[in-house]
């Protein structure tokens, strides 16, 4: 979702470096441009480990999504062709679910606003599995619910751990290149396609 049906993850990594920064954590925007992957706890418990509490790390998880969504509302929209490319999807019986790290509250926000909840058979956010990006699990668990095997899935990364995770589910991954560049992606095998957005994208 994040980077991929929307821009938004320069408005992620802003919320992260101010607070973490506040913190303590003395950390770059390259830096943290790097750690902004997988679950908000995991993310913490990386530049912090073994500081916070579980209370406190879920306390500071809702502080970043309020921050995140008030300074990313006005900018709200899908990346360019996406609207077409799910309408298509649809009228054809395509399943589609979206696979996200981000907790409920943020595809919530997402699919309402834009009112695309329609299109999708899943949601599957942070809560519902143990271990997020790179391990597989999100992605299985979407292909699960909607009833395809993973050979049979398309995934659509932004980030070369989330490309990881596709490969490491058995699926083949087309990648926006809305925060890195293709050099980021070197090595890895189950790219069919890069694209800046959906506009020349077809089934």
């Amino acid at each position: 979702m994040n980077g991929t049906m929307i821009d938004d993850m320069p408005y992620h990594i802003q919320a992260w470096h101010r607070i973490l920064n506040e913190l303590g954590a003395g950390i770059s925007i390259e830096r943290m441009k790097e750690e902004c992957y997988g679950k908000n706890d995991e993310l913490l418990e990386r530049i912090f480990p073994g500081r916070f509490s579980p209370e406190e790390k879920k306390k500071m998880s809702w502080e970043k999504e309020k921050q995140y969504q008030d300074s990313f509302r006005p900018h709200l929209r899908l990346l360019d062709g996406l609207a077409e490319v799910l309408a298509k999807a649809k009228k054809d019986g395509i399943k589609m679910a979206i696979g996200s790290a981000a907790i409920m509250f943020n595809i919530d926000f997402v699919v309402d606003e834009l009112q695309i909840r329609k299109y999708f058979d899943a949601l599957i956010s942070a809560d519902e599995v143990r271990i997020s990006k790179p391990d597989p699990e999100t992605f299985l668990v979407c292909a699960e619910k909607l009833g395809v095997a993973p050979e049979n899935c398309l995934v659509f990364e932004d980030s070369p751990k989330g490309v990881e995770a596709a490969a490491r589910a058995g699926m083949d991954c087309a990648v926006i290149t809305s925060l890195h560049e293709k050099e980021d992606f070197d090595g890895i095998s189950n790219i069919v396609r890069f694209m800046k957005d959906y506009t020349a994208f077809s089934w």
